[in-house]
């Protein structure tokens, strides 16, 4: 018991900064108690991963399984006796038999309003399909992707200008801390729902990669607004200026400019301006390949580009 509380015997599951996170503020309540971090395993050459790091830290045991199919694996994790598996960004597959392994199983964090946008990208197509509504949603995984019970969703606003980098690290990042840390306050008072997703519901995607990603300078000013939005900063919006690769960050929409459709109609301080097949759009910010972020005038001062150049061919 923890202030008259009943205390809930946790694994820790997940991986990176928001695993991090999470970790730290089950441990700053002080209610509950971490048993076992289960975290993604090492990759040569990289750094501790945050989560690692943290546990190791602070005396906790650490496993780093590279399967959860392994029988071995689920007999590991009874071991804990753990009440509650919390996973917090976990990219492994995990089947039922070590989900089910906790006495009250499995509770996973997904940043989308399930059952829309299933799948790992799911904070960048709601933005760069110009949805103005995206959320977080902490479930019951199962055998599924993405497709167990909800147990809570939290809203928020997609504003006009906000990216990937705003929607996670502004709001879905601590606004799924929080929520991780009220879904485990449900599971313990026994009040944590298991409401079902309608499988004829909802949208799956796939990874948002580098193919999805390329400008095309024929759609609407409105439409490329929101494949930059959506992918800055990863995997970065993108375009060929003479030849060379560009990724395209900081945007604005601009008035109605009388160039074809990928030429550049202005050069200046405040941006460069390229037609679109509805509208102009401001570039302000790129990164050629190789190279680290530059404004888009220093660029095309470095590049002598000139008006009426035209990008993507």
């Amino acid at each position: 018991m923890a202030g008259g509380r009943i205390r809930v015997r946790i694994i820790l599951n997940g991986q990176q900064a928001f695993g991090k996170a999470v970790l730290e503020a089950i441990l700053d309540k002080s209610v509950d108690e971490v048993v076992a971090v289960y975290s993604a395993p090492d990759k040569e050459g990289r750094p501790l991963d945050p989560l690692k790091e943290c546990a190791l830290e602070k005396g906790l045991s650490v496993y780093q399984p590279v399967s959860y199919k392994d029988p071995a694996v689920w007999e590991q994790l009874g071991s804990h006796g753990a009440d509650l598996c919390v996973m917090a960004y976990v990219l492994l597959l995990v089947p039922e038999e070590a989900l089910n392994v906790p006495r009250y199983g499995s509770i996973q964090y997904h940043p989308s309003l399930l059952p829309m946008h299933k799948g790992p990208s799911s904070i960048n197509w709601p933005i760069i399909n110009g949805e103005e509504k995206t959320g977080l949603s902490i479930f019951w995984p199962d055998s599924g992707l993405d497709t167990g019970p909800i147990l809570l969703q939290k809203k928020v606003d997609i504003e006009p200008d906000d990216t990937l980098g705003s929607i996670y690290f502004n709001k879905l990042f601590p606004m799924g801390v929080d929520a991780m840390l009220e879904s485990i306050d449900l599971v313990r008072d026994g009040n944590a729902p298991r409401v079902k997703q309608n499988p004829q519901e909802g949208t799956y995607e796939g990874w948002c990669r580098k193919a999805d990603v390329e400008i095309d300078w024929n759609k609407s000013a409105d439409e490329i607004h929101n494949l930059i939005r959506g992918a800055n900063p990863q995997p970065g919006a993108w375009t060929t200026i003479n030849g060379e690769e560009v990724k395209v960050f900081d945007c604005q929409k601009s008035a109605s400019v009388s160039c074809e459709a990928g030429a550049i109609s202005s050069i200046g301080e405040e941006g460069v301006v390229v037609a679109t097949g509805e509208g102009g759009m401001r570039i302000l910010k790129v990164r050629p390949e190789g190279s680290g972020k530059v404004s888009a005038y220093e660029f095309a001062t470095n590049r002598n580009l000139l008006v009426d150049m035209k990008l993507g061919v």
